[in-house]
């Protein structure tokens, strides 16, 4: 029992400091559909133009990793045979007061202790910390093939530390590690 609390604990602790956070919905209904071929519902995005609007960035790094991560619980990509269809929604999003990478190891809220040898430099910190944080976020849908009917979906939140500059590196990191926290509920394949 101890064992288990630990391993509770640590996990709780390492997920609460990775940046990202999941929220998928129960999974009783895709993992009652005894699914095991998918398809993408919609094209990948065509980048004819050498955009770098993270959108289409991310777009072919979210669908490599999505199909690695779905291949390793069994799910095989074929149009033909397809029982349940995989699509996308990405949104930039705005949180209040969340915690930043920059944030005190004492507490994850960046924050001014009053009458404790304040300086002007905490008070400044207190600000640009404590204020609103941009977030990028993805909604994984699974939808049923036949009926077109939702039977799954995760939500995924990373909050941007550098929101006018897009690293290339961090954001294959950042994709890979959320859709893997993603998938984490979902069942292996039949």
């Amino acid at each position: 029992m101890r064992a288990l609390l630990t391993t509770l604990i640590l996990t709780l602790s390492v997920g609460a400091c990775s940046g990202i956070e999941t929220r998928p919905a129960p999974i009783t209904e895709f993992a009652a559909g005894g699914y095991k071929y998918y398809k993408w519902r919609s094209e990948p995005l065509p980048n004819t133009a050498d955009s770098q609007d993270p959108m289409y960035i991310m777009d072919p790094i979210l669908r490599k990793e999505l199909n690695k991560d779905l291949a390793k619980k069994g799910y095989v990509l074929d149009d033909a045979r397809a029982q349940f269809t995989v699509d996308y929604v990405y949104a930039a999003g705005l949180r209040m007061g969340e915690r930043s990478a920059e944030a005190s190891n004492l507490t994850p809220y960046p924050s001014v202790n009053p009458n404790r040898q304040i300086n002007q430099a905490v008070v400044d910190n207190a600000y640009a910390l404590g204020g609103v944080k941009e977030t990028s976020n993805i909604a994984l849908q699974f939808n049923d093939a036949s009926t077109r009917k939702e039977v799954w979906h995760v939500i995924i939140t990373k909050i941007v530390e550098d929101v006018n500059k897009v690293n290339l590196k961090e954001m294959k990191s950042s994709l890979a590690k959320g859709v893997r926290e993603a998938l984490s509920t979902l069942p292996p394949a039949k």
